[in-house]
């Protein structure tokens, strides 16, 4: 009953691509331009922050940057100026900042409508009243070297004042390398183009200053995906143009597979448009894998047919033929491919949901396209061929048996039908060692994966004009602020306590919690070293004699920290001059708080969450664990996690189906099993790969999982599929295998051939992970392929022993 229905449909298809040939055409086409209106609907999605949505750590991480005051609200465009000089404390130094804020306060072109430095704070050290830049600017103007020095130290006495300054600062001299301003923009304001004006008003000024923000950051981060893509494009255009040619051997075939390509690419970003689902990076991989995917059906479909035409069967029969067979061959991959890829959609993470939704409507798209589309225009061309009598160029197969090629295929059936079980065995022992060694792999997720380079490959210096990569500052900037600024948010972290921070034990908890910290955590005079409210206290009880009276009266314990009446001490912080201070550290209700740690700079993401947890669980308050290593850790915990879950619903997913398909199509369910053993050595030897090479499992490296198990089904079905097919027809399954290497083997060497050469190119990207990418997707086909000669040969034949 089953096999009847299938039979019916593939009946139905077939009469579609023989009999109403021009009909399909056109209606592809028409859809083809249907989709491609999406394309310009896309929008990108960038950096990190996308991975991040919606977990715990980055909500308290939220709820953090929204609750205490920073100098600019986070919501508004700002500007990094980072001033690098001999020494920026010198009277000269301090003078030209404030120019510069000057300038950029004063020209509306800029936007800027508030600037903020260290010379500001000089300047107000010697007259408070100067309250601008000009002001200030005039002051200093007018000042000594000694008295500007003398209103450095008096400035020094702000805890805040540091902040901004060179991890070299000296107050005693006073002397520090860098320091760094901000301009705060106009609401509204696009933050890229106010840090490019800014950028470009910099040049009018003979200092060393640098602007930077988060404009920059995007800028170059797209930038650099343009400029691997204009590397990238022309190498995998002119690598698969050389060998599909090889392939199909065939200038009028060779534009069909093209063709076909190229609808399968508009077909799934125009949906992705239209479907208003932004291209985040992980949407990179999806090409490459639809250009796996669709070589692999295309030159299977055109070398199958062919093998029927070399026989002497005409146009119609041939494609009947072939069309028969391979239709179910493509649905039996497509189905194993979607199940690999829909898996992802449980992950935990809206960018790896996302990423397995469209490869699975993508691969869908490349079913229809390379299993109607392409037969049917196939048809058409012979047909017009035998009309005005036009040469074919070639009509051989791949693989054919008197070729060199078909001499080497057949090798791993050969050895497996010397000593299958042994051959076996070793692949079982290899398989375990790999998929044991996989385990240590790196799964550290950060946001250096998605950086620019720092200095651009030597051998793309070289390349000409149009395709020569532009100049990348943010990697080297993010780097020279990590060497010479304290710490920073890549080695900090914090706890966000809530509960009664007034209440008499609040202070001390937040104390203690810091007494012998964890290993991690940065000490300072055997205490860990901190950013909070109790810095604020001992800052301005040092300021303020009255208020350091009060503190005093109010430390029952002798150590500094208020215990007692702590309501009234911190209302009283409140109405100080350190009111602003204190409110980055605690809310004005006084039902939350903050406290920054500094951590080691060597100290893994792993740990450090670990450490700051253990932090957290110290307080007497209700206190959450958050900052960038957290959140970064947690999509580690969670990539990795995906990629494990995903990975074991797709292997059982798919063991079901072809266990399922192949007892519908031959009453042979067992087949289905069989056909799964390369993919599972392949997983597993890529796994322990990634690890020799030092490859991390990142958000992109992830899935090279999902797409080893879509190339493996698609490699290890054609070969299943055709040899079940010859061996219902000799009962013999090493002549099966015989005939199958050599037919369906050929077209599977060119695919594999065409697919590097497109997976490859990757590895010429410019941005690290994009090659680490292209690096696993030339490792992961040549292993798929590999498998299905070398390890599928065997394994079949002793599937004949236990079914027979």
């Amino acid at each position: 009953m089953n096999g009847d229905v299938v039979e019916r449909a593939l009946e139905g298809l077939t009469h579609l691509i023989i009999h109403r040939s021009r009909t399909v055409v056109v209606v592809f086409l028409l859809v083809t331009a249907l989709f491609a209106g999406g394309l310009g609907d896309i929008d990108s999605e960038e950096g990190t922050d996308a991975f991040a949505e919606g977990l715990p750590s980055q909500q308290t991480l939220d709820s953090v940057e929204e609750e205490f005051e920073p100098p600019f609200g986070d919501d508004d465009a700002t500007t990094q100026l980072i001033y690098r000089e001999g020494n920026v404390l010198t009277r000269g130094g301090l003078i030209t900042l404030l120019e510069i804020q000057t300038d950029l306060e004063g020209e509306g072109f800029y936007r800027v409508e508030e600037t903020s430095s260290v010379a500001g704070a000089v300047a107000q050290a010697i007259d408070p009243s100067a309250t601008t830049p000009e002001a200030q600017l005039r002051v200093l103007e007018e000042s000594t070297d000694a008295e500007v020095r003398a209103a450095v130290g008096t400035a020094a006495e702000n805890p805040g004042f540091a902040a901004s300054l060179s991890e070299d600062f000296s107050p005693a001299e006073p002397y520090a390398s860098a320091t760094i301003a901000t301009a705060a923009h106009a609401d509204g304001v696009d933050e890229r183009e106010a840090n490019e004006r800014v950028e470009a008003a910099l040049g009018d000024f003979d200092a060393d200053v640098v602007a930077f923000g988060g404009g920059v950051f995007d800028a170059e981060f797209e930038n650099v995906i343009e400029d691997s893509l204009a590397i990238v494009v022309p190498v995998v255009v002119v690598l698969i143009l050389l060998f599909l040619t090889a392939a199909y051997r065939d200038p009028l075939d060779l534009v069909l597979g093209l063709v076909a390509l190229f609808m399968a690419i508009v077909w799934t970003f125009g949906f992705t448009g239209h479907a208003g689902i932004a291209f985040s990076e992980l949407m990179i991989a999806i090409p490459p894998l639809l250009l796996a995917v669709g070589i692999d059906f295309g030159i299977h479909a055109i070398n199958r047919y062919r093998e029927e035409r070399v026989t002497g069967a005409g146009i119609e029969e041939g494609m009947t033929d072939a069309s028969g067979q391979l239709l179910v061959a493509f649905f039996i991959v497509t189905g194993t491919t979607v199940i690999g890829f829909g898996a992802n959609v449980t992950s935990g993470l809206d960018p790896v949901r996302e990423f397995g939704f469209v490869a699975s409507v993508g691969i869908v798209f490349t079913f229809l396209i390379f299993g109607l589309f392409l037969p049917a225009a196939k048809v058409i061309l012979d047909r017009f061929r035998r009309r005005h009598d036009l040469p074919s160029f070639s009509t051989a197969p791949l693989g054919s048996e008197d070729s060199a090629l078909g001499r080497l295929l057949p090798l791993g059936t050969h050895w497996g039908k010397r000593a299958p079980v042994a051959i076996l065995l070793v692949v079982a022992l290899v398989t375990t060692g790999a998929g044991a060694y996989a385990t240590t792999v790196d799964t550290t997720f950060e946001e250096e994966d998605f950086l620019p380079p720092e200095e651009v490959p030597s051998y793309l210096e070289a390349a000409p004009g149009p395709l020569a990569p532009g100049e990348y500052t943010v990697t080297s900037t993010i780097n020279y602020l990590e060497d010479n600024f304290a710490s920073g948010e890549d080695d900090e972290v914090t706890v966000y306590a809530e509960g009664p921070i007034y209440e008499n034990y609040a202070l001390e908890s937040i104390h203690r919690a810091g007494q012998n910290p964890p290993d991690s955590v940065v000490l300072e005079d055997g205490q860990a070293s901190t950013e909070s409210v109790v810095d604020v206290v001992h800052a301005e009880a040092e300021r303020n004699p009255e208020f350091a009276r009060l503190v005093e009266a109010n430390d029952v314990s002798g150590n500094g920290v208020p215990d007692r009446n702590v309501a009234f001490v911190l209302e009283s912080l409140l109405a100080s001059d350190s009111r602003s201070e204190a409110l980055r550290y605690v809310s004005e209700d006084l039902d939350s708080t903050r406290v920054i740690y500094a951590v080691e700079a060597d100290a893994g993401q792993e740990v450090v969450t670990e450490d700051a947890t253990e932090l957290a669980d110290d307080y007497r308050l209700e206190a959450t664990a958050t900052g960038d290593i957290v959140v970064f850790q947690e999509v580690s915990d969670l990539i990795f996690l995906s990629s494990l879950t995903s990975l074991a619903i797709a292997l059982t997913a798919t063991a079901v189906f072809l266990a399922l398909i192949y007892h519908v199509l031959e009453g042979r369910a067992s087949l289905g099993v069989a056909n799964l053993v390369p993919i599972v050595v392949t997983l597993a030897v890529l796994g322990g790969t990634m690890a020799v090479l030092g490859v991390p499992l990142n958000a992109l490296t992830g899935t090279s999982l999902s797409i080893t198990i879509g190339v493996g089904v698609a490699y290890s079905v054609h070969v299943t599929h055709r040899f079940i097919d010859e061996y219902n027809a000799c009962d013999d399954g090493y002549e099966s295998l015989l005939i199958t290497m050599r037919g369906t083997g050929g077209a599977l060497t060119g695919s594999v051939l065409t697919t590097l050469g497109g997976a490859g190119s990757l590895v010429l990207a410019i941005t690290p992970i994009l090659g680490q990418f292209g690096l696993l997707m030339v490792i992961s086909v040549i292993y798929s392929y590999l498998m299905a000669i070398v390890v599928l040969p065997p394994t079949l034949l002793v599937w004949e022993r236990l079914a027979g």
